[in-house]
């Protein structure tokens, strides 16, 4: 069988943004901001981005989007060249019915989810070959209908599902960085996802097996913080086992970046208290079973992610 070749990737994609929370909106926002089209599959925030618009509160530069193209249904925005994927990891089985109209054969469709197993998820319902990995650094929040607080700068860090990188990976990452997202592009995506999960596993698993704390309460008690830096080490290790080795000193990295968030509700644990679906098995039950598989030693995350469960079914 001939290989399928792949269209040049478009100066000037048309784009779908699926999932439009908190993430989703905002990086949707600053790509409108600079001119692109991009239509936002949106539910509960339908009727008040339609008659109100986006409105960004962000470390960046505040700014209000008016005219938003926000539809119910991804038959009504039909097909793109790029779509970005900001869906809740628990939502991932809705992809069967949302995804289709929005492909032709070149579309190409980043996830920017959390955890590990989502690429190989869209791998399924599209070419392999076309899917890429997007690792978000960042911290944000939905306040309202319409509004995010962009609170947080990082970069979103992109890689290939298949193989390296490509011309059409650093296009993407040139257009993200074009619009005020900064944005670079990783070797290897399955560094770059456990460079993230050293935060998330702790930090997220923490504050909701803390009943709905903060990263500053965390931080600001002995114990869990010394638990946070046994978690963050932990997910190191894992990485490596799995043949993933990390950066030098990035679980001080990541403990160091902390701090100046201040007491930050990580998005996962406000699912929880909020009594929302949380992306447990993404984060931390599909991480630890992989890292279990590679033989890493890892007790603290076996532990955190029963209590995470226990959490969540005695909420």
């Amino acid at each position: 069988m001939s290989e399928i070749s792949s269209p040049a990737f478009p100066a000037r994609p048309r784009i779908a943004i699926i999932g439009s929370g908190a993430m989703g909106c905002y990086y949707g926002a600053r790509l409108a901001q600079h001119g692109h089209e991009v239509n936002f599959l949106m539910r509960s925030d339908l009727e008040h981005v339609r008659a109100h618009g986006l409105r960004i509160k962000s470390c960046a530069g505040d700014f209000s989007l008016t005219n938003v193209r926000a539809f119910g249904t991804t038959g009504e925005i039909g097909p793109c060249d790029l779509v970005f994927v900001a869906l809740k990891t628990t939502a991932n089985d809705s992809l069967t019915a949302l995804l289709p109209p929005l492909l032709h054969p070149g579309t190409v469709v980043v996830t920017l989810q959390n955890g590990l197993g989502n690429e190989a998820c869209l791998a399924g319902l599209h070419r392999a070959d076309q899917v890429l990995g997007g690792v978000c650094f960042v911290c944000i929040n939905r306040t309202g209908p319409g509004l995010i607080d962009h609170i947080s700068d990082g970069d979103v860090a992109l890689g290939e599902f298949s193989g390296g990188p490509s011309a059409r990976t650093h296009a993407i990452s040139d257009l993200l960085n074009g619009s005020e997202i900064p944005s670079r592009v990783e070797d290897s995506l399955a560094v770059v996802r456990w460079k993230k999960l050293v935060w998330n596993i702790p930090f997220n698993g923490l504050a909701i097996a803390g009943g709905g704390i903060t990263t500053a309460d965390i931080l600001g008690d002995p114990a869990l913080a010394a638990r946070a830096r046994v978690l963050a080490d932990e997910a190191v290790s894992a990485a490596a086992a799995l043949g993933h080795p990390l950066p030098e000193g990035w679980a001080d990295y990541q403990i160091s970046r902390t701090p100046p968030m201040g007491p930050y509700r990580p998005s996962s644990m406000i699912d929880f208290v909020e009594g929302r679906p949380v992306e447990v098995e993404a984060i931390w039950g599909e991480p630890v079973r992989q890292a279990l598989a590679a033989g890493a030693d890892i007790p603290e995350m076996e532990a955190l992610y029963q209590e995470i469960l226990d959490a969540i079914r005695n909420r």
